[in-house]
């Protein structure tokens, strides 16, 4: 039996797309090995969204190269592919980069991959094409051992692409336009994936909440009709959705928030900048005050709710008085976490060609004064269920003997004692102390055991 190796940057999407490679490369005689120096297929599935992801994928091909060095002296062949965003964006500069590169393939593409191996046999080969075929009606459906082997938690690819075309990112570039999966076969994976013990769905798309994928009738559904469909598959307790645009938060979602008790009270926002300004400059196409509106009425459903979002600092043109803007929403707003990056200009994107570029030493001076502001809002969120009483759902055993670990329905990491409850059940705990990353506490109430 051959190895594979995969090892995945950045997006949800890119974890969903690894699993799906490692179930297609299984027909073709694969199995997964967590150990790259054994692999005789090693899979980079990249994420091009900010310099440093890009770059640390020519670092880790200089390792890849050593390794397959090694193997070809001991009388083993390596075969190396480089797939996801960076592939979709470089093409064959990969290869002009890394020699020792025999396969790059697009996000769109992976479902060719046992054709590309034969092919790169002669010669490295280049796949990039946006396909016309949609490449999950190529894909074969994971095993329920597959399934059962990732745990009570999976993602699920409802959309691709971006319409949106902000000016720093390269989403529509790399992934194409916007592109939503028929209900049907969103249905039909669900229904798989509850039958062999998925407790927790997280519907994943680069702008999900613009989901209008065609229903069983021929009609189009939105995200909260298609949550809604979910959640009456047996078995499945949680739903949750990333990541979204404030543009597509319609009436429908923002209710749904309120009466569907699957969706879990979390919804990761991104708002980049608190600015209208650099909003504008963005093409965000919404304001500072429009994203509040929007977060006031979805509290309104559901108060408590854990809200997080993303934040770029040092956009082009970017002055102390767009920081402070910045800084004003996400007081206004408190969020329970947030991901905060300085701008990292992204080659063929409007953004990257600004002459009014912001200097490395005040983008990093703003990023640390945001981040020590998000900081302090996640410890005041996490402090805040001390004494609460929360729905666990149970993931795996925790770091200690007879401890047990998963997430609450806000997302946070919780851990507590038991010695008689398995991964998959939903148990009541009473939080008693908040740490560093994760919170602590006491069995109130066992749930059921739901069997994989």
């Amino acid at each position: 039996m051959k190895k594979v190796f995969v090892k995945s940057y950045g997006c949800q999407a890119n974890v969903y797309d690894a699993e799906r490679m490692t179930d297609l490369l299984a027909g073709e005689g694969y199995r997964e090995t967590n150990a790259m120096e054994d692999a005789d297929l090693v899979i980079l599935n990249t994420c091009h969204i900010r310099e440093k992801a890009a770059e640390k994928v020519y670092s880790e091909l200089g390792r890849v190269r050593d390794i397959k060095l090694v193997r070809a002296a001991d009388g083993h062949d390596t075969k190396v592919i480089v797939a996801g965003c960076v592939a979709q964006a470089e093409g064959s500069e990969i290869l002009r980069r890394a020699p020792q590169v025999d396969v790059v393939v697009g996000p769109q593409n992976y479902h060719r991959l046992p054709d590309l191996l034969q092919r790169s046999r002669a010669r490295s080969v280049v796949d990039t094409e946006f396909p016309i075929e949609d490449k999950f009606d190529h894909l074969p459906k994971p095993t329920r051992a597959q399934i059962v082997s990732r745990g009570v938690s999976a993602f699920l690819t409802i959309q691709e692409g971006c319409d949106k075309f902000c000016t720093f990112c390269v989403v529509p570039y790399t992934r194409g336009t916007e592109m939503s999966r028929p209900v049907a076969r969103l249905i039909d994976e669900a229904t798989r994936l509850a039958e062999a013990g998925v407790r927790e769905l997280s519907l994943i798309g680069q702008n999900v909440n613009a989901y209008h994928g065609e229903g069983p009738d021929g009609s189009v559904w939105s995200l909260s009709r298609l949550l809604r469909r979910l959640a009456e598959i047996p078995g499945i307790a949680r739903l949750r959705y990333t990541t979204s645009h404030p543009r597509d938060m319609d009436d429908a979602l923002i209710l749904t928030h309120g009466d569907l008790p699957a969706l879990m009270p979390s919804l990761h926002l991104p708002v980049q900048s608190g600015s209208d300004r650099i909003l504008a400059a963005m093409n965000r196409q919404h304001t500072g005050d429009d994203y509040r509106r929007i977060i006031a009425r979805i509290r309104q459903r559901q108060p408590g709710i854990a809200v997080s979002s993303d934040f770029i600092i040092g956009f082009p043109g970017e002055t102390d008085a767009d920081f402070d803007e910045t800084l004003n929403l996400v007081s206004d707003i408190g969020f329970a976490f947030s991901f905060s990056f300085k701008y990292s200009p992204r080659p063929g994107t409007p953004a990257a060609e600004r002459s009014d570029q912001v200097p490395e030493p005040v983008k990093a001076e703003r990023l640390a004064r945001l981040q020590k502001l998000l900081e302090t809002q996640r410890v005041a969120y996490n402090q805040a269920t001390v004494g609460q009483t929360l729905d666990v759902l149970i993931e795996k055993p925790g770091r200690l003997a007879g401890q047990m670990a998963g997430k609450s329905p806000y997302l946070q990491p919780v851990q507590f004692d038991s010695d008689s409850l398995t991964v998959g059940q939903i148990a009541t705990v009473q939080i008693v102390r908040a740490g560093g990353g994760s919170l602590f506490g006491d069995l109130v109430k066992a749930g059921d055991r739901v069997a994989a």
